[in-house]
């Protein structure tokens, strides 16, 4: 290896990274079309609500374009598990409106749920089990091995936490006060402006911190090696008694009839 190869290589080996980090952190957070079913059932509801101020229709309209979005997920089956996120954000929004006949209440469930999350993220990486990495870690196929066996990695997804919570911590310190003081509409058009960019900058710098990170432990191709290493174990084993692989005698291992 020549002093110009080396560089090359580690180029290869950063750039193979963060395209890994990309494609794991599109399939976590659903990627642009993630986005677009999280934002179009809001936004379908503070459009309505704009333009008739009709509670019912405009909560009626948000929960149907949820559950199309699901249904084009079933059709083509992908995974729902972002448009089902969806559907249940609406209708919790959709029964707190109806119950209390405050449309601003539609939007109160996903704000409590912002808060318990920002603050999940927080209390985790405190606890020192951070929330980005237990969300991650199945996606990276790395599980938990990043808590003891990785120590970079732990750090970084302890990074990557305190953004999201900061984040998303933020953004309520914005939202729960206009939520007393403003009106329906206003709350819901603000809300929907702080719906991507706030996430997209947390994505950014979850990236950014994993990119930088160890490689993850590929904990299942561990579990696959051992698993091989033991059949060719046991065949070894087999192969010195004389026997086949399946325990049974091999020629000339069992006794012969006269």
């Amino acid at each position: 290896m020549t002093s110009l190869d080396k560089p090359t290589e580690e180029t290869t080996a950063g750039d193979e990274a963060r395209a890994v980090t990309e494609a794991a952190l599109f399939e976590a957070f659903g990627g642009v079309r993630g986005m677009v079913e999280t934002v179009l059932p809001g936004l379908l509801f503070v459009t309505i609500y704009t333009i008739n101020k009709d509670l019912h229709w405009s909560a009626i309209a948000a929960l149907a374009v949820s559950v199309v979005l699901v249904a084009v997920r079933l059709a083509m089956r992908d995974t729902v598990k972002h448009a089902f996120s969806g559907v249940f954000g609406v209708a919790f929004g959709v029964v707190f409106a109806m119950m209390t006949g405050n449309a601003k209440d539609f939007y109160l469930p996903g704000m409590l749920y912002t808060l318990g999350l920002g603050v999940a993220y927080i209390v985790t990486t405190l606890a020192g089990v951070p929330l980005i990495g237990l969300i991650l870690g199945p996606v990276f196929k790395e599980n938990l091995s990043w808590r003891t066996r990785n120590p970079g990695r732990k750090k970084a997804y302890a990074k990557a936490s305190w953004a999201w919570g900061l984040i998303l911590l933020a953004k309520c310190a914005i939202l729960f006060p206009l939520y007393w003081w403003a009106d329906t509409t206003q709350l819901g058009w603000i809300l929907i402006i702080l719906k991507i960019p706030p996430f997209l900058l947390a994505v950014y710098l979850t990236w950014v911190f994993l990119a930088k990170a160890p490689a993850p432990i590929d904990v299942f191709a561990e579990m696959e090696a051992e698993e091989k290493a033991e059949e060719e174990r046991r065949a070894a084993l087999a192969a010195e008694r004389g026997e086949t692989p399946d325990g049974s005698s091999g020629p000339g291992g069992g006794r012969h009839r006269r």
